[in-house]
């Protein structure tokens, strides 16, 4: 991950990557985003963006705006489910400087902050933790909303997001790549593709992917002109009707379909957009220590259709 100094401090690089209401939301460039890629409300509703920064739990969490502490409160979380989570999780609130009309909520961190502090891009908020709410194959991000003071902190209600830059690339022809990390919730294989993440196509036009499939039974695609109707094809199958259109990013309902890896069905791909890597894409067996696989291998993820 890139560092800069600020004031003798060393703070990630921080690229804009979601705007909304006048507020534009950061990611480190070393780390990755997801806007539909969780099963929660915000996110079937594009007004929720994880950002992952890469570093393992209990890292650093950057702050992706600029803007005041304004409200922390804590709340009891679930129990994990086949992992040992934190017994609580937190929402951060900040008054956004760039619009002090609205506020950026975060969920899923430690806060190193207190009400009143003042913090900029890229800055400690907090530390990352494995919340309850998580699957047992999720990574470490902090969970983001744009939205308004008097409504800070209800499961809905956000403003829409959009993206800075709408990704490129052209679809893929194939899901393969170098196993580049491996522990037992998944591996992660970086694709021998160009793009911010997993290319397919929305009524033949590229888009890049981005949800839990088909775990999840839904998911998302970006690109420049997103229709409201018809369906999103991987390798040429097509996998989703697409339901709900926003500016530059369409939602849609998987259909049947699944997976596999050396003949062996997994859960699902979990997929991100990338700042400025290489897409990766997480694979997630089944049980834990569920891929036949070693860190270096090249594989293929076959798609197969009902």
């Amino acid at each position: 991950m890139v560092f800069l100094l600020l004031f003798g401090v060393a703070m990630p690089a921080m690229k804009p990557i979601v705007e909304s209401k006048g507020v534009k939301l950061y990611c480190p460039t070393g780390g990755r985003y997801a806007f539909f890629n969780s099963p929660f409300p915000a996110h079937k509703e594009n007004t929720g963006v994880d950002i992952y920064p890469g570093d393992g739990f209990g890292g650093e969490a950057p702050s992706p705006v600029d803007g005041e502490v304004v409200l922390i409160r804590q709340v009891k979380a679930p129990q994990g489910h086949g992992f040992t989570a934190s017994d609580h999780d937190t929402v951060v609130v900040l008054r956004n400087k760039d619009n002090p009309e609205t506020v950026t909520k975060m969920l899923h961190i430690d806060p190193l902050v207190e009400v009143g502090d003042t913090v900029k891009v890229g800055e400690p908020i907090g530390l990352t933790l494995r919340s309850g709410y998580y699957g047992w194959g999720t990574s470490p991000h902090i969970h983001t909303e744009i939205r308004d003071p008097n409504d800070p902190i209800r499961a809905r209600g956000g403003y829409t997001l959009d993206l800075v830059d709408v990704p490129g690339g052209e679809p893929v022809d194939e899901i393969a790549g170098a196993v580049v990390h491996l522990q037992p919730e998944f591996a992660l294989i970086e694709l021998d593709s160009l793009g911010s993440g997993l290319v397919g196509t929305v009524n033949c036009e590229p888009a890049t992917l981005d949800g839990g499939i088909p775990y999840y039974q839904w998911l998302g695609a970006h690109l420049l002109d997103p229709p409201s109707s018809g369906k999103i094809e991987l390798l040429g199958e097509p996998i989703a009707d697409i339901t709900q259109s926003f500016k530059h990013s369409c939602k849609a309902t998987c259909r049947e379909y699944q997976f596999t890896l050396r003949n062996q069905e997994i859960l699902g791909l979990s997929l991100n957009l990338w700042v400025s890597h290489k897409p990766i894409v997480k694979v997630i067996p089944l049980k834990k220590n569920g891929l036949n696989i070693e860190t270096g291998d090249w594989i293929e993820i076959e798609l197969k259709v009902s």
